[in-house]
């Protein structure tokens, strides 16, 4: 029988990237990403809107059901990071108490657990403004809308805080992949 000797790190762990709607969650984790598979790493992206679509199809926006997908998305985070895969997470998650339960599961199953703030700041969200969104709200077609007439509850003590107006998302990701180093993750 022939010895295999491990060279590459098999540690999975959740990096939850949150913010404002077009804040730059999604383009930095699929970014990050590539840079992972690159590196031979197992990574999935767990798009928020790719979840709604199919995990929580049926849920509104309203606080309870807010809080309801997020620790569905926080489930299956934590299922994919303790078998060894790197799961980038990239949803607004606006209230610090859904937040904090994900990362309570995370460590009540001793699993790694990375909150990442993509900070950007609201005025510069809505020029963004990826999906229309902004334009909705402004418009009076669209009520709800997290950072302009629904609470969002900035992290108090990320891991990871990235204004990504001032950056590259290249020089995000590389942030993000820094910290992942720095913590034997990456």
């Amino acid at each position: 029988m022939t010895d295999i000797q491990e060279t590459h790190v098999t540690t999975g762990a959740t990096v939850w990237l949150t913010g404002l709607p077009s804040a730059g969650k999604t383009t930095i984790a699929h970014e990050l990403a590539g840079r992972l598979r690159a590196e031979g790493r197992r990574v999935e992206v767990l798009d928020g809107d790719e979840i709604r679509e199919f995990l929580s199809a049926g849920l509104g926006f309203s606080r309870a059901d807010r809080h309801t997908n997020v620790q569905r998305i926080g489930f299956v985070a934590e299922l994919l990071a303790r078998n060894g895969v790197l799961a980038l997470v990239p949803v607004i998650a606006p209230y610090a108490d859904s937040r904090d339960a994900v990362r309570g599961r995370h460590e009540a199953n001793g699993t790694a657990y990375v909150e990442v703030h993509v900070a950007t700041p609201v005025e510069v969200c809505s020029v963004r403004d990826v999906k229309g969104l902004y334009a909705k709200q402004a418009a009076g077609e669209l009520t709800g809308l997290t950072g302009v007439d629904d609470p969002y509850e900035e992290p108090e003590k990320p891991d990871l805080r990235i204004e990504s107006q001032h950056q590259s998302v290249q020089e995000s990701a590389a942030a993000v992949y820094a910290l992942l180093s720095e913590r034997g993750l990456a």
